[in-house]
C-alpha cells in the first residue's frame, strides 16, 4: 500500500512540475559554461592580448573611466592575474535602468566594445533562478520545483528498489534489447539512479536559496553569521537599484592605500572582486580568490578604509568545515567544486531532466492509453446482448466462453474487423447469455475453449444447460459458425466446441461454415477464421493481426532461487521457485495470471500459476515433481525442479487469467485449494493484503501437518495483522476420517452462507479430480444448484482447476 501512494504523488509531481523542472534544466545546462563561451564569441572583449607592462590597478582604471563615460559611476572592478583576460566592471544602475556590465582593457583601461551574449545570459539566468518573475516570488517557484525533485528523486529510488540491492547492474545498466514500455521505464529509472547525487545537490543548494527560512536554518547549523539586510515585504517588488549617489556629493575616490593594503595583506590573488565604496566614508571591500583556490567560490573577503587600515579579513580556510560547505553551495551546484568533469556531469544531470520529463510522460500516458482501451473492451464484450436499441436493427451476435481469456481476445479481435467494416455486432460473454435472448438473433458466432475432460468453461454452464432443455426448432431462423479452442495433448481436444456446435444442429440451427478447431495458437486455424470473417463481411480480415494474436511473447528469465517447500512430506517434493529478466521493471501482470514454460527437451509448454505479484519483484510459481512409471520426473516438472541450473536461462511467457482474475473492489473473497494450487490463492491473497482489504478466507488442504504447512510464516502473519480472519488448514493423513477441504467447507456452511450474503467471491485453485468437483458438490448442496448458477453467471465462482 505504501508503494502505491508513492507511486501516485511519484507521477502526480511528475506530470504537474515536470515542465518547471525542464525549464530550470534546460537553462541550468545553457548556464554551465556561460564563461567559455562568452570568451569565444568575444575574442578581443573578455580576452584581450597581453602586455609586457603590467595591469592598471583598480583606481586608474576607475579614473581612466571617469574620462571616458563621466556620467556613470563604478559599482565594482573584477580583476584576474592571468594574463590576458580583461577587466571586468560594473556600473551602478542609472535611474529606471538596469544594471550595465562592461569589459576594460587592463593595459590601457580603454572602455571595450559590448560583449555579445551578456543580455542573453541574464536573461537565461533570470528564467533559471527566478522563472522572469519578481524576485521574491520567483524564488517561492523555483524552491518549489527544487522541493518536487527532492521528492522525485527520493521516491524514484524507493520504488525502483531492489530485492538484490548489491547487484550493481540492477543500478546502473541500460538494457537497448529492450524495446516498447520496458525500455522507456529502464531508461527514466537507471537515468535516475546515476542523477540522482546531482539532483540531491541540486535540490538543497536550490532550497537554501530559495527559502529564506531553510538558508537561515542550514546557516545556524553550520555556524554561519549571515549579515543582517533590511527586510522586504514579499508583497512589494524588489528594488531595481540602489540609490544613485552623485559624483558631486562624494568627489573622486582615491583606492591607491586601500588597495596596497589589500594586496599586503592577500599575499596575492588569482582574482579579485573590488566594491567600490559610493562615499568617502565608506571602507573598501575585497572578495578574492588565493592563487591556488580549492574552487571558484572559496572566497576571502577583506574590508580596507579609504586609508589603508584592515578592519576585517575573513579567509576560506580559516572557516570551518561546516561553513566551508555551506560557502561551497554554488560550486557544489554547477559542479565546479570538482573542476572540469564535475561540470560535464552536473550539466549532463540537468539535460536529464527533460529525457525524465519526456520518458515519464510517455510511461504515463501509455499506461493511461492501455487501461483505458482494456476498459473499453471489457465494456463491450460485458454488455448484456439484449441491450440493443430495436431502432439500429439486428445485430450478429458473437460469444465467447474461455476460461483463460484467449476465446474473449479472438472475440474482440473479430468485433473490431466487423465493426470497421460497417458490420452490426454486439459481443458478449456466455455467462450473461440464456436462450430467450440467442433467439433473438439471427447470426451469431460463437468462440468457445474446453475445460476438464470435454465440458463446458465456467462461465458457460447455465447456457450449455440451457441449450440442452431447449425445443428442438427453438434456433431454426439462426444460422451460426463456432470456433472451438483446444489442445491436441488432451483426449476431449475441442470437446466442448463439438457438443455446441452439435447442440445449435439440434435446435434447428445453420451452421455458416464446418467447426473451426484451434490447437493452442495454430496460425492456420486462425487464417481459416479470418477467411470466414471475410465472407460475412470483415473486409482485409486476413491481412491484420488483429487483437487475438497480441498474446504475450515468449521471454527469456532467469531462475534465481529455488527451495523444497515439504521436506519430509508423503507426497511428492513441492518446490517454489523465483524468477527475473535481469531489469528492474518486470512485465506486468495481474493476481490470478498463468505462464507458459518452454522445456528445453521438448516444444509443448507447460502452464503453471503464477504465485506472485509484480510488487514482488520476482515471478513466483509453486511445481510440484511428477513421477513417472519408469521412476523418472515429469518433463516440464523434472526439469523446473533438478534440471535448471540456478541463474539459468527459462523462456516463460505471461497469460493473463480473466476467468480466474481479482474482483477490483473490497468485497469478502474465500480462497480454496489444495496442493501446488496454492499458488494462484497466494497471488490473489498478496494483492489483496497489499491493497488493504482485510476480509479474506483461506481454505487449503495437504497431507500432513508437519511437512505441508505451506508458507506457514507468511499465512500466520496476515492473520496476526486482521489481513486473514479465517484460516482453514486441513491436513487428510492426520487423522483416521481423511478429511478434505470440501469436507471442511461443508462442516462450515453456515459461515459460508453468510459470507456469501455479504456479496463474498470463492475462488478455487487446485486438482480438478476430487478437490475441485468436491468443492462443486458442497456448493451446490449448501446453496442449491439454480444459486451456485447464478454465482458462476455473476463472476462469483472463478476457478483455475488442472
Amino acid at each position: 500500500m505504501l508503494k502505491k501512494i508513492w507511486f501516485q504523488i511519484h507521477w502526480f509531481l511528475g506530470i504537474t512540475a515536470g515542465t518547471l523542472l525542464v525549464v530550470v534544466g534546460i537553462t541550468g545546462a545553457t548556464l554551465s559554461f556561460e564563461d567559455e563561451v562568452l570568451e569565444w564569441l568575444n575574442p578581443g572583449v573578455v580576452t584581450v592580448a597581453p602586455h609586457p607592462q603590467a595591469t592598471l590597478t583598480p583606481g586608474q582604471i576607475i579614473d581612466r573611466l571617469r574620462q571616458q563615460v563621466p556620467e556613470q559611476q563604478v559599482a565594482t572592478v573584477l580583476l584576474r592575474s592571468e594574463p590576458g583576460y580583461a577587466a571586468r566592471v560594473g556600473f551602478v544602475p542609472l535611474p529606471g535602468a538596469t544594471r550595465e556590465v562592461r569589459y576594460v582593457d587592463p593595459y590601457s583601461g580603454d572602455l571595450l566594445p559590448h560583449a555579445r551574449g551578456i543580455k542573453f545570459f541574464e536573461f537565461v539566468d533570470s528564467l533559471h533562478r527566478w522563472m522572469l518573475l519578481p524576485k521574491n516570488i520567483g524564488s517561492l517557484v523555483t524552491g518549489s520545483a527544487a522541493a518536487c525533485l527532492l521528492v522525485l528523486a527520493l521516491s524514484g529510488l524507493y520504488l525502483r528498489w531492489p530485492r538484490h540491492v548489491t547487484d550493481w547492474r540492477r543500478w546502473l545498466k541500460l538494457d537497448f534489447a529492450l524495446t516498447g514500455r520496458p525500455f522507456l521505464w529502464n531508461l527514466h529509472a537507471v537515468l535516475g539512479t546515476w542523477a540522482l547525487i546531482t539532483y540531491l545537490v541540486f535540490t538543497i543548494s536550490g532550497l537554501y536559496w530559495s527559502f529564506g527560512w531553510v538558508g537561515s536554518s542550514i546557516d545556524a547549523l553550520a555556524g554561519k553569521v549571515r549579515p543582517q539586510r533590511p527586510a522586504v515585504s514579499s508583497l512589494q517588488p524588489a528594488p531595481m537599484s540602489r540609490p544613485r549617489v552623485q559624483a558631486a556629493e562624494t568627489g573622486p575616490i582615491d583606492l591607491g592605500p586601500s588597495w596596497k593594503a589589500f594586496l599586503k595583506e592577500s599575499g596575492g590573488y588569482s582574482n579579485v572582486l573590488v566594491r567600490v565604496p559610493q562615499r568617502a566614508n565608506q571602507s573598501v571591500n575585497f572578495q578574492y580568490l588565493d592563487n591556488d583556490p580549492p574552487h571558484d567560490r572559496a572566497r576571502n573577503r577583506m574590508e580596507v578604509t579609504a586609508d589603508g587600515v584592515v578592519r576585517k579579513h575573513e579567509r576560506f580556510a580559516d572557516s570551518t568545515k561546516a561553513v566551508q560547505l555551506v560557502n561551497s553551495f554554488r560550486p557544489l551546484h554547477t559542479g565546479s567544486y570538482w573542476g572540469l568533469p564535475g561540470r560535464i556531469v552536473m550539466m549532463l544531470g540537468a539535460l536529464g531532466l527533460p529525457v525524465f520529463a519526456i520518458s515519464g510522460w510517455m510511461l504515463y500516458l501509455k499506461r493511461r492509453k492501455t487501461n483505458r482501451e482494456l476498459k473499453a473492451a471489457r465494456r463491450a464484450l460485458m454488455t448484456p446482448a439484449g441491450s440493443v436499441p430495436p431502432t439500429s436493427g439486428i445485430p450478429m451476435l458473437l460469444v465467447f466462453a474461455s476460461q483463460s481469456g484467449r476465446s474473449e481476445r479472438i472475440v474482440l479481435g473479430a468485433t473490431k474487423l466487423l465493426q470497421a467494416s460497417g458490420v452490426l455486432v454486439k459481443a458478449v460473454s456466455m455467462a450473461r447469455l440464456d436462450m430467450a435472448q440467442l433467439a433473438g438473433y439471427k447470426r451469431a458466432l460463437f468462440v468457445v475453449s474446453t475445460f476438464g475432460d470435454g465440458e463446458p468453461p465456467d462461465v458457460a454452464r447455465r447456457f450449455a444447460q440451457q441449450l440442452s432443455r431447449a425445443a428442438d426448432r427453438a434456433l431454426a431462423h439462426m444460422s451460426y459458425g463456432v470456433m472451438a479452442l483446444g489442445d491436441s495433448q488432451y483426449a476431449s481436444f475441442c470437446g466442448f466446441g463439438r457438443i455446441l456446435d452439435l447442440e445449435l444442429r439440434n435446435r434447428g440451427g445453420s451452421p455458416m461454415f464446418p467447426v473451426v478447431e484451434m490447437d493452442k495458437e495454430d496460425p492456420l486455424a486462425l487464417e481459416q477464421w479470418h477467411r470466414h470473417l471475410e465472407a460475412l463481411g470483415a473486409v482485409g480480415a486476413g491481412k491484420t493481426d488483429g487483437v487475438e494474436t497480441q498474446a504475450a511473447q515468449y521471454q527469456t528469465w532467469h531462475l534465481r532461487q529455488r527451495s523444497q517447500l515439504n521436506l519430509g512430506s508423503q507426497g511428492r517434493p513441492m518446490y517454489h521457485l523465483e524468477f527475473d529478466t535481469g531489469v528492474d521493471e518486470l512485465p506486468a501482470w495481474h493476481a490470478g495470471a498463468l505462464v507458459e514454460i518452454m522445456p528445453s527437451q521438448t516444444d509443448t509448454p507447460r502452464r503453471y500459476s503464477v504465485a506472485s505479484i509484480p510488487q514482488d519483484g520476482r515471478l513466483h510459481l509453486v511445481v510440484r515433481q511428477v513421477a513417472l512409471p519408469d521412476g523418472g520426473l515429469g518433463l516440464a516438472s523434472g526439469w523446473l525442479t533438478a534440471g535448471v541450473d540456478i541463474h539459468a536461462s527459462v523462456q516463460i511467457r505471461l497469460i493473463e487469467n480473466p476467468g480466474f482474475a481479482l474482483i477490483d473492489d473490497d468485497l469478502p473473497c474465500i480462497f480454496i485449494g489444495n496442493g501446488s494450487g496454492i499458488a494462484g490463492l497466494r497471488s490473489h491473497l498478496r494483492e489483496r493484503v497489499r491493497l488493504g482489504h482485510r476480509r479474506n478466507w483461506l481454505l487449503f488442504g495437504e497431507r500432513n501437518a508437519v511437512a505441508d504447512t505451506l508458507y506457514e510464516v507468511e499465512l500466520s502473519t496476515w492473520q496476526a495483522e486482521g489481513c486473514l480472519p479465517e484460516l482453514d488448514r486441513v491436513f487428510s493423513r492426520d487423522s483416521a476420517e481423511h478429511p478434505y477441504v470440501q469436507d471442511r467447507l461443508r462442516g462450515r456452511a453456515e459461515v459460508l452462507k453468510q459470507w456469501l450474503e455479504d456479496g463474498a467471491v470463492i475462488y478455487v485453485c487446485g486438482s480438478l479430480q476430487g478437490m475441485a468437483g468436491g468443492i462443486d458438490q458442497v456448493l451446490g448442496e449448501v446453496l442449491g444448484e439454480p444459486a451456485l448458477e447464478d454465482l458462476i453467471a455473476d463472476g462469483r465462482y472463478r476457478r483455475d482447476v488442472y
